[in-house]
């Protein structure tokens, strides 16, 4: 059944969480053994949102990566900040560059929208001098029921502030997950945010498109991947996601081969 048809998103949702919920809690936590996260077709490709980033890492140079969005940039849903994905995403950077210093700072406030955000955007990030900022957007403003389209002159903003740094900046788009698919204007927040990316010369990390593929392609349940609360995502699930992030830059600074072994079995 296609999860993605306006008229039935809510119910058909409702009832594969709570079926899988309920699959969850009769499984024995010995017994769940965590799947590979395998580097797919979904994975952002490694253009040039990732020039300024790629080429230092390539020099050996120190990169700076700052992290803004809301709670699933926080790590919500993990059961530490070390599982959140900044941090998953420093750990493998540092481990695939020993010799480079990288920082990647969270600068992740649960339940903020874009406008509270850009608000606190010259003290939580332009002034850290980032190489590349990546940008957590979206996914509240579709729990609130606010107009899409209201969206795109803050992402403009958004954009064009921080790239005027000199920084690359990457959006990412809200989760496939089971309280975002009940949201009838989630389809076209996605599409909005890759629209105002392309146009801005900004990146986009298409998260959304990445979970669907766990859940139709590789047939994943969303309890693999998600939180109890089936909206922020758990260790395996930012674990993978900052492991597709790192394949990318790592792909752009040294080349394909190097992101070989960044398919593997994600943290637990």
């Amino acid at each position: 059944m296609n999860l993605l048809l306006p008229g039935l998103r809510l119910g058909v949702v409702a009832l594969i969480w709570a079926v899988a919920s309920g699959a969850a809690q009769a499984q024995s936590p010995a017994a769940a053994k965590p799947p590979a996260c395998v580097i797919s077709a979904a994975s952002p490709s490694p253009d040039q949102s990732f020039k300024r980033t790629a080429a230092r890492l390539a020099d050996g140079k120190p990169i700076k990566i700052v992290a803004v969005g809301s709670s699933s940039t926080a790590g919500t849903g993990a059961t530490s900040t070390a599982a959140s994905y900044p941090s998953r995403l420093e750990a493998l950077l540092k481990e695939r560059f020993p010799a480079v210093p990288v920082s990647v700072l969270n600068r992740g406030i649960g339940g903020q929208e874009a406008i509270e955000m850009l608000a606190r955007l010259n003290r939580d990030v332009i002034s850290e001098k980032p190489d590349l900022v990546l940008w957590q957007v979206g996914t509240n403003a579709l729990l609130r029921a606010i107009t899409v389209s209201a969206q795109a002159p803050l992402l403009r903003q958004g954009i064009a502030r921080m790239k005027a740094t000199g920084a690359d900046v990457v959006l990412i788009d809200p989760q496939y997950a089971p309280k975002v698919l009940a949201r009838p204007q989630a389809d076209r927040m996605v599409e909005l945010i890759g629209a105002e990316a392309r146009s801005a010369g900004a990146g986009v990390f298409r998260r959304f498109a990445l979970m669907r593929d766990w859940y139709q392609a590789q047939r994943l349940p969303f309890q693999t991947f998600m939180s109890a609360d089936g909206l922020h995502m758990n260790d395996w699930g930012y674990d993978c996601i900052a492991r597709h992030l790192a394949a990318a830059i790592i792909e752009a600074a040294a080349g394909p081969a190097q992101t070989a072994t960044l398919s593997t079995t994600a943290q637990q």
